[in-house]
Parts: structure tokens; sequence; C-alpha cells
């Protein structure tokens, strides 16, 4: 089973990944992006979802896996990079990742809007859009 499949079927608390299968590992703060672009067209071409377990991130290849994890008090998150951000002035921040709505809700952020997070990348994608997933 991929990353993904896992993060679909599964996207509550998850196990820590293997060892081996951790790719690149950052810490920062994480913020989130919802409501203003739900519908929206996000820079693989999928339309953004605000419940589904995607981000966005300035260099991962689009389509990369990583597993989120709330450095604060706990819990993590799989999610798929769909999309671009955060905006040169959250970087300049120290934020290293926007999650949707639905992967912040899952780490018990929304009402905070920035917690510190690792981010282990779990799969490098390929920057390539499937359109069946819009489907």
């Amino acid at each position: 089973m991929s990353w993904f499949s896992f993060a679909q079927c599964h996207n509550s608390t998850t196990p820590p990944p293997q060892k081996d299968t951790v790719k690149e590992t950052k810490t920062g703060l994480a913020s989130y992006y919802g409501h203003a672009f739900e519908g929206e067209e996000t820079a693989s071409g999928e339309t953004f979802h605000l419940k589904e377990m995607v981000a966005a991130h300035p260099t991962y290849p689009l389509g990369t896996v990583a597993l989120i994890t709330n450095l604060e008090e706990g819990g993590s998150v799989v999610v798929r990079i769909i999309d671009r951000g955060p905006t040169d002035e959250n970087v300049a921040e120290g934020v290293i990742i926007d999650l949707s709505k639905g992967a912040a809700q899952k780490l018990g952020m929304v009402k905070e809007g920035r917690i510190k997070v690792k981010v282990e990348v779990l799969q490098w994608g390929t920057n390539e859009y499937n359109r069946e997933k819009d489907r």
C-alpha cells in the first residue's frame, strides 16, 4: 500500500515511519489555508478541497507525501503536496508548510493558526498531475 493510500484510509493518528522510509526531515512552523481557496485550482492542476489531507510547499515536487507531526501537542497526519506556498512573508516568519484546513484540524491547530511541526518526506513526488484524482 502506498503512503497516500494509507493516508486516505487512516488519516487520524499514523504509526511512526520506518527510518529507512524517511527521505528528508525538517522542522519549522505550519500554517493552514481553507475556505478562501475551496474549489480553486492548485499548482498541480488539482482542485483544492479544504477537507482533504493535502498541503502546499515551496519546493517539494508536487505529489510528494509527507508525515506532519505536531511538536507542541503530539499527533500527526500524512499529506500530499499539491500546491505552492506558504507566502514569502510567512516563510520569512519561519513557516515551512501550509496545510489544508482538514489536515490542520487533525493536528489540532485551527485555533492557534500556526504550530511547530516536523515534516518527514515519505515519498518524493513526480510533479505529474493525475486528473483522475479530481473526478
